[in-house]
């Protein structure tokens, strides 16, 4: 599965002229495999923050960083950055096997008695050839690789997001109307394997109110998506729209859908979007913070969890400085851990 990498001026270029067409949403952090040999986990379990369920990898990027702090002296700076690497984030699995990321997720989650948070990003003409373009080659080789992600779960606690921007990217018109049909298909498909296990809960996400304003243009999109057979539908994914904003729009959204449940994703929505700056304010956008650490107690009977899906510390790719979609970039890190409010 292709990883983002250094975006050429002429990517850009193009780039720019999707997101004005109505396409540039943000690219996706996908999780890379472990810095340094195989084997080297040496982090102790990482405690789950108050009120939450979810798993916390004891060797993610931010725990590694914390620890390189630690041995350099910078003991302020890590005592800030376990804002993010004590709390849980999601795994995207990624390469043409996902069973490797999934199976070290679940295994953890299942020792510390958690859940586990994943997202299923692998859709065939993923992110209109932007930034996070590619995706399984044919549907066959998605049904292939859903397949195998849901085996992988087995019967483990698990919450997973399915296809951040799929159906929005359906909605604002971006995926050509010969990959439609199959599109549906496929996310309804997906729902259906994954609910086959038992204590997997799935949502399909639904992009966020800046972006399909609205709620009324997704109603029917989620339903041939297989919304209805899914547990809700996640909102804010990568995104910085604040939680009223997001309630707002995903209570209305909830109403169309009799009633569906859907989470929010928080994970850098503690200052809200970028103002003044439309068609790149998703991307590495300066002075934000960490959202509402993730919790299943949100105080609102329509939203299942508060979650972290993009992985805070992530690039969202080469603008601002930033380096490649989905690199650690510590500084950003710092950040937004230093802003945080909680």
């Amino acid at each position: 599965m292709p990883r983002p990498t250094a975006v050429t001026a002429l990517a850009a270029a193009t780039a720019l002229l999707l997101a004005l067409a109505g396409c540039g949403e943000p690219e996706r952090p996908e999780q890379r495999g472990p810095v340094g040999p195989p084997g080297a986990r040496t982090g102790a379990a990482a405690q789950p923050s108050a009120g939450s369920p979810f798993w916390v990898d004891p060797d993610s990027e931010a725990a590694r960083q914390v620890r390189r702090y630690e041995a350099q002296g910078r003991a302020e700076d890590a005592k800030v950055l376990r804002r993010i690497s004590e709390r849980p984030v999601a795994d995207w699995p990624a390469h043409d096997d996902p069973v490797p990321d999934v199976t070290k997720v679940v295994r953890g989650a299942k020792a510390a008695g958690r859940t586990a948070v994943l997202v299923a990003y692998n859709i065939p003409h993923r992110d209109c050839g932007m930034y996070s373009a590619g995706g399984a080659p044919d549907a066959a080789a998605y049904r292939a690789w859903i397949d195998a992600f849901a085996g992988a779960l087995g019967d483990a606690s698990a919450i997973v997001v399915l296809e951040p921007d799929a159906v929005p990217h359906l909605v604002d018109g971006c995926t050509p109307a010969r990959y439609q049909d199959e599109r549906y298909e496929l996310l309804a498909g997906a729902v259906d394997r994954l609910k086959r296990q038992p204590r997997t809960r799935v949502y399909l996400d639904a992009g966020n109110p800046a972006w399909i304003p609205d709620p009324a243009r997704l109603v029917e999109p989620l339903r041939r998506a297989g919304v209805a057979r899914a547990d809700g539908f996640a909102l804010n994914v990568s995104n910085f729209q604040t939680n009223d904003a997001v309630k707002g729009f995903g209570a209305r959204l909830s109403a169309l859908l009799d009633g569906a449940h859907y989470t929010v994703d928080t994970s850098r929505n503690g200052q809200g979007p970028l103002p003044g700056d439309r068609d790149e304010a998703w991307c590495n956008p300066p002075g934000r913070a960490l959202g509402t650490p993730p919790t299943d107690r949100t105080g609102d009977p329509l939203v299942d969890a508060y979650l972290w899906i993009k992985r805070p510390g992530e690039s969202d790719g080469t603008c601002r400085g930033g380096p490649a979609a989905g690199t650690w970039w510590p500084d950003y890190a710092l950040g937004l851990a230093r802003r945080a409010r909680a």
